[in-house]
Formats: C-alpha cells, structure tokens, sequence
C-alpha cells in the first residue's frame, strides 16, 4: 500500500464539480480518522489547469481529478502502472514536489459489477458507451472480471479505437449504440450523458431481456436512465457504488491506511435519502 507524506491540502479538480458527493464522502473518512484536513472542491477550466497544478504542487496537495481533465493530468504526473495503462488519473499527490497519478476507477467498476452482477461476469457479453477514460477504466475492469464479450460505442469511433488499442483490450467497435446493446448482457454507461439533466444514453426499450445496467454517472436520487430501466424490468445501478470504491482506494492512495468505508456510505446514504 501506497504510503505518502501527509497531504497539506486535499481537493477535487474538474469542470463542474458543484453537483459532486465526493466532499461528503471524503469529509466523513476524515472526521472518522481523526485527521485535521477538509476535502474541497475545484472548479477548473482547462485552460487554468496548469497553473492550478503548479499551486497545488507548492503546497504539497492530494486529492481527485474528474471530467474534463483526468487524461490531461495523467500526461503531467507520474502515473502507476495501472494510471499509465488507463491514460487517465482520478487520484494525485506529489513528492517532493513531484506529481504523482494512479486510477481507483477500475476499483470501483469493478465493485459495482460484481455488487451488480452476484453471478460474476464471466463469459458476458458486455457493452461500454463511451470513450474517454472512465470508458477506459470500465473496459479494464471488465476484461479483469473474464468479460467475454467487449463491445464500445463512442459517438466518434476513430476515438473508440485508438481508446481500445491504447489499453490492450480486445473490444469490438460498433456504428450505432443500438447495435452496441442489442444482445449485451450487461450495459455501462461511461459517458457523462444525465450527469445534469434527465437525458439517457439510450432507450430503455432497446436493451436486451436479460441486460444488466450500470451507470456510471450518479444523482440524487438516481439517474433518469436507472428509473427508466428498472421500471421496464432490468436490474440497474448508478454510479454510488463506484463512487464509494473509488474514494475508498484514493483514501489509501493518500493516508497508506484502510479507508473508513462504512463511514462513508452513511455519509452518501443521508444524502441520497433525500432524493425522488
């Protein structure tokens, strides 16, 4: 386990971040552990991420990085192995001044499938929507889990395949995301489509009987493509879980301690139990 200096500072950097439940997740872990520091977000333009980078080496800061930049920090930092593979960065610190990078999005894929998916995911036929490096992180977690079946839509397929190679998984690229969820056993939605709004991916109705739904993105009180799909019958998640996991690893990542995962549900509990 990772063991870093105490971080001075601990943030999330990204563009929005307004509407993020990291804060209370963190905070809770912090308070649980006794440790004199509070999580606070970011809000960065890209064209402000560099400067922002270079502040927060200065005052030796760890934190999260989300939409827009965790390509662009994973270019600047140090990465893991596993960041390195990836090519996105969700978790940093810095030594000596030095930006360091991993990626606890794959952990917390993972969790969420396996929560969603109790007979496992081997010999599925799995569908991922999206190309970035959420995208990038669920392919991994799938092939990790014995994945079957890849299939990847992105709204821009050249991305789609340069994404795949990059990773070094076997994945198969479709024109339309129709043809994507047709026969797929389990749908994850890496895109950050109903982040906002009440927007979906895709249509309910068009998902195989059996298919499993897992969306990346989170609400309070879910997304709008969670109630959909549910309502017609599948079993379907928002991003809450993976959240947790993924906070849970970035703890570690910056204390080299267990993570107070309990604390932190309960923290995201009492928030989502005002939702619709």
């Amino acid at each position: 386990m990772h063991t870093p200096a105490l971080p001075s500072r601990l943030v999330l950097v990204g563009h929005p971040v307004s509407q993020s439940l990291s804060p209370a997740l963190q905070n809770a872990a912090l308070k649980q552990r006794g440790l004199a520091l509070r999580y606070e977000t970011l809000d960065v333009s890209v064209s402000a991420l560099d400067a922002t980078l270079a502040e927060l080496a200065l005052e030796g800061a760890a934190g999260n990085v989300t939409i827009p930049h965790k390509i662009s920090v994973a270019v600047r930092a140090r990465c893991t192995p596993l960041a390195a593979r990836v090519g996105a960065v969700n978790t940093f610190w810095h030594e000596n001044g030095v930006l360091h990078g991993e990626n606890t999005d794959v952990a917390g894929v993972s969790a969420a499938v396996r929560a969603l998916c109790p007979g496992g995911v081997d010999g599925a036929r799995c569908a991922v929507l999206g190309a970035g490096g959420t995208a990038a992180a669920a392919l991994i977690a799938l092939q990790q889990l014995g994945c079957r079946e890849l299939i990847v839509f992105a709204r821009t397929s050249t991305r789609a395949h340069a994404r795949v190679n990059r990773i070094g998984v076997s994945a198969t690229i479709v024109e339309s995301i129709e043809s994507a969820v047709a026969m797929a056993d389990l749908v994850i939605n890496a895109t950050p489509i109903g982040m906002l709004d009440e927007a979906m991916p895709v249509a309910a109705r068009v998902l195989a009987p059996q298919a499993a739904v897992l969306d990346l993105v989170y609400r309070v009180g879910e997304t709008a493509w969670v109630r959909h799909c549910r309502a017609a019958g599948h079993a379907a998640q928002d991003g809450l879980l993976t959240l947790l996991e993924q906070g849970a690893t970035s703890f570690e990542c910056w204390f080299g301690a267990p993570a107070p995962r309990e604390a932190m549900r309960r923290a995201l509990d009492v928030i989502t139990a005002g939702g619709p």
